[in-house]
Order: C-alpha cells, then structure tokens, then sequence
C-alpha cells in the first residue's frame, strides 16, 4: 500500500509542476490584446515612457518628463524649463503615434492567432511589423534622453539621478517617487 502510494505521487509531480508553470498566465486570456495589459495599453497610448528609455535612465541621462517633475528640485532656470518642455512635447506627440502603430500591430498578430489564418511567412510579416513599431517608440523616448543633457549642468544632473534614487545601495526598497512601485520593482529585478 505505501508503495502504490509512493508510486501515484510519483506520477503526479510531473502534472502538478506543469500546473503550476502554466498558472502564471492564467486569467491573461481575458485580455484584448493578450501580449499587452490594458495598463501597458493606457501607458503607451498616453506617451508614457513603459520603461523603453531605462538604458538611458538607468546610467545618468536624464528625461524630460522627469526632469519637469522636479524641475524645482533640481533648480532649473526658466528658459531651461521652457527647452526641456518643447523636447517633451515633441516626444509625447510621435510617442502617441509611434505607440499606437505598436498597439496596432500586437492586435494584428493577436487577430491572426484568434483568427485562425496564420501562415509562417504571415506571422513573420506580422511580428517584424510589431518588432519595428516598438523600435522606433524607443528610438523615441531615448533620443529625447539625448537632448537634456547639453540643457543641464553636472550638479543639476547628479540632482536628478539622486532625486530618482539611482547609485541607492538598494533600489528594491529605495522606490523613487513617480514610479510606479510594480514596474520599478520588475525593471530592477527585485523578488
């Protein structure tokens, strides 16, 4: 008896670790465009950064939305204000419209699986479409990072990146303000 029971348990491991591997996308099913949250969707489609320009960010080169959040912090003078406000205005504008051919895109390829009509080549057109829709949403965010520096002084740049809590010993408890504690959280690999 304790080895039939020893046996079924056996048996049972490999479905109960399959279960639980697949159950972390569980309840996505539900969703519009199944690559993409509707979070992921509101954040793209307003101009929102969705984490594109963190190779910027991330080593010291400041980005005008967030330098305009703490532009009295930092000391920014007027007519920096009103440089590093055109460069955020131009880069909300072909944001939108670079992130809606990108949501486009995710919906056609989400069509064509629901749809039933895919073929190797169709997908690859569809894929390479979505792959260079998100390319140039982040040439976009990032090129913008490009253009504050020569804006900006040293001091006012060290002000930045130690208002946004970068160089922190832990940036998994060391959540700047104006980011969303969750995406901050997957971008620095925090458990």
């Amino acid at each position: 008896m304790i080895r039939r029971i020893a046996l079924m348990a056996a048996l049972m491991l490999p479905v109960a670790a399959t279960a639980q591997e697949n159950s972390r996308y569980a309840g996505l099913e539900a969703r519009e465009i199944k690559s993409l949250s509707e979070t992921d969707i509101a954040e793209i489609s307003r101009g929102a950064g969705w984490g594109l320009a963190l190779a910027a960010e991330l080593n010291g080169v400041p980005g005008p939305a967030h330098l305009l959040e703490l532009q009295e912090e930092i000391g920014l003078t007027s007519d920096q204000v009103a440089a590093i406000e055109a460069i955020h205005a131009a880069m909300q504008a072909e944001a939108r419209a670079a992130g809606a051919r990108f949501i486009a895109a995710e919906a056609a390829i989400e069509a064509a699986f629901r749809d039933g009509d895919l073929t190797p080549g169709r997908l690859r057109t569809l894929i390479d479409a979505s792959a260079d829709a998100r390319a140039e949403l982040r040439y976009v965010h990032l090129t913008r990072h490009l253009e504050t520096p020569p804006l900006l002084s040293e001091g006012q740049i060290a002000r930045y990146n130690a208002l946004r809590g970068y160089g922190a010993d832990d940036p998994c408890t060391n959540i700047p303000d104006g980011h969303d504690p969750e995406m901050w959280r997957r971008h620095n690999n925090c458990e």
